[in-house]
């Protein structure tokens, strides 16, 4: 568990070194031209209005630069402390955070604010360039859900190419695909359409062949479950939700569990997440569950892989809008 006293939450020098510490590990870095020699690379010292604490110069490519340069936190004017607080809130809090609560427990800023910060976390969250889960021996869960109300109309086939929007049933929301490797991580994608042909997309990109597949009844896996080691189906039409063979348990729960998770926090804590948005929320309900308790994971594990995550990034209010 995580103490709220730390430093790093109130203390804009400790914060700082917090960040580098987890940022160069080995000595600084210049973002510009990759230096990394240190005696290189001096802490510019003085009171003029630039020297903000923590700026480097760098006489290899005459640059500066501090810690947050070339990550998600660039240019931000909202104090190191606070985004220390906001990755710890978000990271241990199992079904989000939203940016009002934020808004109203760091008091700063407006709403705004906090809703973009939240998303820059988002981004830091997201996992980077992972290999397929699964293998051989293991048994991967595949199974959809539809969220929201979609943004783009669907097209009618009665009415030609006129546009409408279906008011109930899942043509009219954001379908959504996760993978669960059984004791293991979780992948979920938003798809625009749950087709056979999209669904089989997302499961030959992210789960290895060797795996065992495990899905409900569903007619979208029927042809790609046959591209993998096994293919076992529980019948949810027929209340069957568990089965008991002589070579293991047949079911479909832990992705079940998985979206009983997600729709929790996106109905109770988000209440609105639009079209455009939803793969952000994705990414983090994914960071947390893909670091849970159970594979030996605490807040503060977490806190500090959120921090890993913002270099290499860069999410501008233009790119990402306002919704």
């Amino acid at each position: 568990m995580t103490n709220l006293q730390d430093p790093i939450f109130h203390d804009e020098d400790k914060a700082r070194e917090a960040l580098e510490a987890i940022r160069w590990p080995n000595g600084p870095v210049c973002p510009h031209c990759g230096n990394v020699d240190a005696d290189t690379m001096p802490v510019v010292e003085g009171k003029k209005h630039s020297h903000r604490a923590g700026l480097r110069y760098c006489n290899a490519c005459k640059g500066q630069f501090t810690v947050t340069v070339g990550t998600v936190f660039e240019r931000s004017k909202i104090p190191l402390s606070k985004w220390w607080l906001a990755m710890h809130l978000m990271g241990s809090s199992k079904k989000g955070m939203s940016a009002h609560q934020l808004w109203r427990m760091l008091g700063f800023g407006s709403y705004r604010t906090a809703w973009f910060m939240a998303h820059r976390i988002r981004e830091a969250m997201k996992d980077m360039g992972a290999g397929p889960i699964g293998g051989e021996g293991k048994i991967v869960e595949a199974d959809e859900t539809y969220i929201g109300r979609t943004s783009t109309p669907r097209v009618s086939k009665q009415r030609g190419t006129r546009p409408y929007i279906k008011r109930k049933g899942p043509q009219s929301k954001n379908p959504v695909v996760a993978l669960v490797e059984r004791g293991g991580e979780v992948r979920m994608f938003h798809v625009e359409n749950a087709t056979a042909s999209d669904v089989r997309d997302v499961l030959v990109r992210n789960v290895d062949r060797k795996s065992a597949l495990h899905t409900d009844e569903s007619r979208l896996y029927t042809e790609t479950g046959k591209e993998f080691a096994d293919h076992r189906t529980v019948r949810h039409s027929t209340k069957e939700y568990v089965r008991y063979e002589a070579d293991g348990v047949i079911h479909s729960n832990t992705v079940e569990n998985v979206f009983s998770v997600f729709k929790r926090g996106m109905t109770g804590v988000y209440q609105h997440c639009s079209e455009a948005h939803l793969h952000r929320y994705l990414s983090e309900f994914e960071f947390r569950y893909n670091r849970r308790t159970a594979l030996g994971w605490n807040d503060t594990d977490r806190v500090a892989d959120i921090a890993k995550g913002i270099e290499g990034k860069r999410l501008t209010y233009r790119r990402i809008g306002y919704a």
